[in-house]
């Protein structure tokens, strides 16, 4: 009888924790993290970033060191530079400059040549939204969807698919417990090896002008990995519009 009773009350638990989960909608989470993050209001008044950071590609050679420079302009526009010491594999330097003015995107590498960033890469770009894709995703066209909860480092997590009218499918982890959002990942289309899927994750939350920024990015793939550590954010900088587009020859 003790025996029954006992998995009884464990079957009731168990009931009672995934009524608790399936009773938190898509929405629900997405209010709770833009709440965690800082805020409607607050993330609503930031316009414009300028993050800059160091950087670190690993590689069967050795890691690379390098710098980085991310700019964002409200709403989808970004620019990225990235400079690094290729000496652990007998050459120079390399730098990557990508830009997209919320339309069309261009890639500089010197190493590898310029040229114009098309077919997912370009829609996953267009797909982008700053400074959160959790604002305004209806009026984007987004479908999302809460499609369970699972451990990610021992941590209970919400994870949620954004699905776009047209481009890659992403997910995002939300931990459960501060709502940050922990990580992403996407397939995205590597020049080298095809579709590859790319993972990103999001640590060492700090507060800058009451947004909540993640000062630590560590993304993995089978290609590549690498960790960004921020060292610098300024909000609602003035930005010149010709850092988007492709230089004039």
């Amino acid at each position: 009888m003790r025996s029954t009773c006992r998995q009884i009350l464990v079957a009731v638990s168990i009931l009672s924790a995934a009524q608790a989960v399936s009773a938190q909608t898509a929405d629900e989470v997405v209010e709770k993290s833009l709440t965690a993050q800082g805020g409607r209001a607050a993330l609503g008044k930031v316009t414009s970033r300028l993050m800059a950071g160091t950087m670190t590609v690993s590689t069967p050679a050795g890691d690379l060191p390098g710098t980085i420079e991310v700019l964002n302009q409200a709403p989808n526009k970004v620019r990225t530079l990235i400079n690094l010491d290729l000496s652990a594999v007998g050459a120079g330097s390399l730098t990557v400059d990508q830009r997209f003015d919320g339309t069309t995107a261009f890639g500089m590498d010197s190493m590898r040549g310029d040229s114009e960033i098309t077919g997912g890469r370009l829609e996953s770009l267009r797909n982008g939204a700053f400074p959160t894709p959790f604002l305004n995703y209806k009026d984007r066209g987004v479908q999302l969807a809460l499609v369970g909860k699972e451990k990610l480092k021992d941590r209970d997590m919400y994870v949620l698919t954004f699905t776009p009218s047209a481009g890659p499918v992403s997910r995002v982890w939300i931990d459960a417990e501060t709502y940050l959002p922990a990580q992403t990942a996407q397939t995205v289309d590597s020049p080298e090896t095809g579709p590859v899927e790319q993972t990103t994750a999001f640590s060492d939350y700090r507060d800058v002008d009451g947004v909540k920024v993640p000062y630590k990015l560590t993304s993995t793939s089978s290609v590549q990995s690498f960790v960004i550590t921020v060292t610098k954010v300024e909000h609602n900088v003035k930005i010149d519009p010709a850092l988007f587009v492709k230089p004039a020859k």
